[in-house]
């Protein structure tokens, strides 16, 4: 079957496109792209006015939970969270019960995944065995099971030593090592960033020192191995300083950031809703100066990606009291909406930036297929209604977690219609109309 998507337009960083033209569709690859395609036997799609087509988004850090913690997420419910956020493909971190630390985990996930048939799912396996910072995992075998990357995630890499090897390892399958930079001894019990603001509510801080340091670690070992180091979710000022410095000495450093870190800061703890365990996450969310730090490293290329860091927790554990709470919130289903408003339509970046920072940047740090719209190429898009009114309900996320700073936000800019490999995986039908994928 040939679908012909007729006269949209198309922001497709990779290849340099922004602009109108036709994308015909055969099967599930990309048959042409260009302009006045013949329609043949095509069956012609024409979207509404203002929609976007972009290639498909990939989130390279969400937290899928199966196996063994499926009362959080599942990995269809996960799928189907990340489509109706636009997201045609995620990479899943390994603290899973069990982590994902063998072969055999790797090889359950993607069946589950396969199973559900939604998004694409990426395994990202774990540097450590059981993540416990000990016995470096078997990485080929990982690698040869279908992960892409190897991270402790939830847990740093807590020895140079322990990086070093993984690097070197790592470097000889092509893969990248993640790690969630944390230093152990400062950041202590804390559950807030260290701030006057939070000190004032009676909670433990964690500075920003303590992911900048493990920061700057990683981009000196990355240097000595060779290694391709990736920071996850990073949030302080001074460790965009140092990926800006490892960059301009040719370290392979990367780093993503989510949007409650370029949006959000601990402030928001404050008046109605202090202690709500909905603004807890890990790292926790800093001050002002950081998060302007965050959006100047997005608009000058310091910073890679845009994640979700997507982490699905059951309400009972969210219930709890700050302290004893988990880290955490979910993000699939409410990115592409904060991305437009307060970003794009608050003309902090171009479109075009933002889907760099959401689809071929991603798939680059990773080595992940997709990315761009090219002819022989999965047909992988995103369609974006980018002034289409969005009020964010966590009871409608196709995800089981509502753990969200962002209830009831009114926001512009939604996601249309997600498809993943020729076939439409989620259709936003009040906002396409008649169009019909």
């Amino acid at each position: 079957m040939q679908v012909l998507l007729k006269g949209v337009h198309v922001v497709d960083p990779a290849n340099g496109r922004n602009g109108e033209c036709d994308v015909l569709v055969e099967g599930d690859r990309i048959a042409r792209v260009g302009r006045d395609i013949p329609v043949g036997d095509a069956r012609v799609v024409e979207l509404p006015r203002g929609c976007l087509v972009t290639p498909g988004l990939i989130d390279i850090h969400v937290h899928l939970r199966e196996p063994g913690q499926e009362h959080k997420e599942t990995i269809a419910t996960g799928t189907a969270s990340a489509v109706a956020g636009g997201f045609t493909a995620v990479a899943c971190m390994p603290n899973t019960t069990p982590v994902n630390d063998s072969a055999s985990v790797t090889e359950f996930i993607l069946k589950r995944a396969a199973e559900a048939n939604l998004a694409r799912v990426y395994p990202i396996g774990a540097v450590s065995m059981g993540s416990k910072g000990g016995q470096l995992t078997e990485v080929g075998d990982l690698v040869k099971a279908g992960c892409v990357a190897i991270t402790d995630d939830g847990r740093p890499v807590e020895t140079a030593l322990l990086m070093r090897r993984a690097l070197e390892y790592a470097s000889m399958f092509g893969i990248p090592v993640v790690n969630h930079c944390e230093d152990p001894s400062l950041k202590g019990d804390g559950v807030v960033h260290e701030s006057p603001t939070t000190s004032m509510l009676g909670l433990k801080g964690i500075p920003g020192a303590a992911e900048s340091i493990m920061v700057e670690r990683d981009v000196s070992v990355a240097e000595l191995t060779g290694g391709r180091v990736h920071i996850a979710h990073m949030s302080a000022r001074q460790s965009l300083r140092a990926v800006r410095d490892g960059k301009a000495r040719g370290v392979a450093v990367t780093a993503e950031v989510c949007p409650h870190h370029f949006l959000l800061t601990d402030s928001a703890l404050t008046g109605g809703r202090a202690y709500d365990t909905n603004f807890k996450m890990n790292p926790p969310l800093r001050e002002e100066a950081d998060r302007a730090a965050m959006i100047e490293g997005l608009q000058d290329g310091s910073i890679d990606a845009i994640v979700t860091d997507h982490a699905p927790h059951h309400a009972d554990e969210k219930a709890l009291e700050f302290d004893h709470a988990p880290f955490g919130i979910v993000g699939l289903e409410t990115a592409v909406s904060l991305c437009l408003d307060r970003l794009v339509h608050a003309g902090l970046i171009s479109m075009t930036r933002m889907v760099e920072l959401l689809s071929p940047n991603p798939a680059r740090v990773l080595g992940l297929p997709g990315g761009a719209i090219t002819e022989g190429r999965p047909a992988d898009l995103t369609i974006l209604a980018p002034d289409a009114p969005v009020t964010v309900r966590a009871s409608t996320f196709k995800s089981k977690g509502r753990n969200t700073p962002f209830e009831g936000w009114t926001l512009k800019g939604a996601v249309a219609a997600t498809i993943v490999g020729g076939r439409a995986v989620y259709v936003n039908e009040p906002v396409l109309g008649r169009a019909s994928l």
